[in-house]
């Protein structure tokens, strides 16, 4: 059978999702439990491979297994062997060609700043702390300009290796609560490290740095130059996926 799991990290201390040989990674934990539990080797397919520090509460992740455990089981059965940093949130059999990332879906990621004078050592793990003022309201009038579909090269790293880079943005958030500033975009895929530049740059307008409207000009410009910097790994999570059709 196959099995979909969604699972909930703190990335802080990982090499991010994929396999490598540099460092532990989910991937490699998850592959490791379900082997032990199942009695038999097992390898997971993400829905996202997140980068090193990346936090998730929702990453999907499917395997196959002629294990006799039922599935709405294997959670409970999981979590007794995995790392305290890593959980399964649910577990369910689901179609035998229901593959994670190839199947349409809506990704959602928020990334969180904290903006105010001094650091906060509760929960610094999940924020990223800037003390310059950002102006929300900027922030606000840049990311209108994101939604819809677009070529988002200008918003992805140099280093991948993707072809094709046009992706659809259904909604964008800039939200401040008290010194607490959210950037909540859902889509339909993102590209390498696409998320952590599009807060960059809301981040860089925010500052001054220039004006809401050249958001515009940085989109069509279609070169990594063009847009604000990288913004740290560990404000950023991903929050959950939401599939078109039921996996089964």
């Amino acid at each position: 059978m196959r099995v979909k799991l969604v699972v909930a990290y703190d990335g802080t201390n990982y090499c991010g999702w994929q396999l490598q040989n540099n460092g532990v990674t989910v991937e490699e934990v998850l592959n490791k439990a379900l082997s032990d539990l199942c009695g038999e080797p097992i390898e997971v397919i993400g829905a996202s491979r997140t980068d090193s520090g990346v936090h998730a509460y929702g990453n999907v992740a499917v395997f196959d297994s002629n294990t006799r455990i039922p599935a709405e089981k294997i959670s409970y059965a999981l979590n007794q062997r995995l790392p305290e940093d890593v959980r399964v949130q649910s577990s369910e059999e689901v179609a035998p060609d229901f593959h994670p990332r190839h199947c349409n879906s809506r990704k959602t990621y928020e990334y969180r700043i904290l903006n105010s004078s001094f650091e906060q050592p509760i929960g610094s793990r999940y924020v990223h702390f800037t003390y310059r003022q950002l102006d929300v309201e900027k922030m606000q009038e840049a990311a209108k300009y994101l939604l819809g579909e677009h070529d988002f090269k200008s918003f992805c790293s140099a280093g991948s290796q993707v072809k094709e880079t046009v992706r659809t943005i259904y909604d964008l958030a800039v939200t401040k609560n008290g010194d607490y500033i959210t950037i909540r975009v859902t889509g339909s895929g993102f590209l390498y490290n696409m998320v952590r530049i599009i807060a960059g740059t809301l981040m860089a307008i925010g500052m001054g740095e220039y004006p809401p409207e050249n958001m515009k000009d940085i989109i069509e410009a279609c070169e990594r130059s063009a847009a604000g910097p990288t913004a740290p790994a560990r404000g950023l999570a991903l929050i959950g996926i939401e599939y078109e059709k039921s996996p089964i």
